[in-house]
């Protein structure tokens, strides 16, 4: 559609209103100059207010794969009739405590309605202790680890004596229970297994797969290929338009077979910038667009955001990410 020309409307009374608002400007500029005036000091942008969530994502579930570092984090946001129902799946790093609440405030959440810790390692949960502290929970799950494996980091102490401060329960991830959430929304664990026993932790991660309407997600946490072939053989349905790769887009995770079954339409990896782990690993990039599969990496495009009417899915990429505060 072509421009719309100006109708050439009084030119002269243009000119006149031009000279007058040069006028007031430049006794602003000078009151200022002499102290009788002071001006407000520009404030610094905010993360999320500077970038407002796109109109065709309102009022649609939204799923902000964020960006923190070489770390994870997702949001998943239900509308409803009283509001959105928050989901926040893991946190990143303590270094992303306050950059994370901060992110949630401005786009209005004070509630969380169901906090999950996919597994203890710092990287998914260092500043979960903060979150609990911070804002209304609803529900905490995570999976239970035997004692022996049972981490003592400050992070993994201070979460537990948060959600004790809070009298809080623990709601255990384990294979074939289903989260609380809205009607038209199913959140599936397909694994850990309640009694398999893995040497690394990161096998213990929970696997969900969220489902609103006719559109799904996976979310893997750092489950790595023993753990899919555990999946599979169990007989679940893993099949999802969206996944999550597994351990950052790490080689152990995403196995050929696991990432046939799965046969997503988007991955998006959650890794940092230059990280010195290879994240993610060349094969695993391969076995991704050997099936045509759209990558979304958050250390290349940011915080990603995909939005769910049930039935198709919108995406968008470079959102802020989470600022690092320490």
């Amino acid at each position: 559609m072509g421009r719309k020309r100006g109708s050439g409307v009084n030119r002269r009374a243009s000119f006149s209103t031009l000279a007058v608002v040069f006028v007031i400007a430049l006794a602003f500029i000078a009151l200022n100059r002499l102290g009788i005036l002071e001006l407000p000091e520009e404030q610094g942008v905010s993360s999320v207010a500077s970038q407002a969530i796109p109109a065709s994502a309102e009022g649609k579930t939204q799923v902000f794969f964020l960006d923190v570092g070489q770390g994870d984090s997702e949001l998943i946001r239900i509308p409803g009739e009283s509001g959105y129902f928050n989901v926040l799946l893991d946190t990143g790093e303590y270094e992303y405590a306050e950059g994370l609440i901060q992110y949630l405030q401005e786009l209005g959440i004070e509630r969380i309605d169901l906090l999950i810790e996919s597994h203890p390692h710092t990287d998914h949960m260092g500043c979960m202790a903060r979150i609990v502290q911070r804002f209304e929970i609803g529900s905490i799950y995570m999976p239970l680890l035997p004692e022996e494996q049972t981490p003592t980091t400050k992070a993994y102490e201070k979460l537990l004596d948060a959600v004790m401060e809070k009298n809080l329960i623990v709601n255990e991830l384990y294979a074939g229970a289903f989260l609380e959430g809205p009607e038209d929304a199913s959140f599936e664990v397909l694994a850990p297994r309640k009694d398999e026993v893995w040497e690394d932790v990161n096998n213990y991660s929970a696997v969900i797969r969220f489902t609103y309407g006719e559109d799904t997600f996976l979310f893997p946490g750092d489950a790595e290929s023993p753990s899919e072939k555990e999946i599979l053989n169990a007989g679940y349905d893993v099949s999802a338009d969206v996944l999550k790769c597994g351990h950052h887009g790490s080689r152990t995770s995403t196995s050929a077979k696991f990432l046939k079954a799965v046969n997503p339409s988007y991955a998006v990896i959650s890794c940092g910038a230059e990280n010195s782990y290879g994240h993610p690993h060349d094969g695993t990039l391969q076995k991704l667009e050997k099936l045509g599969v759209e990558i979304l990496r958050t250390d290349e495009d940011g915080t990603v955001l995909i939005a769910s009417g049930g039935h198709g899915l919108e995406l968008w990429t470079g959102l802020n990410s989470v600022e690092a505060k320490y």
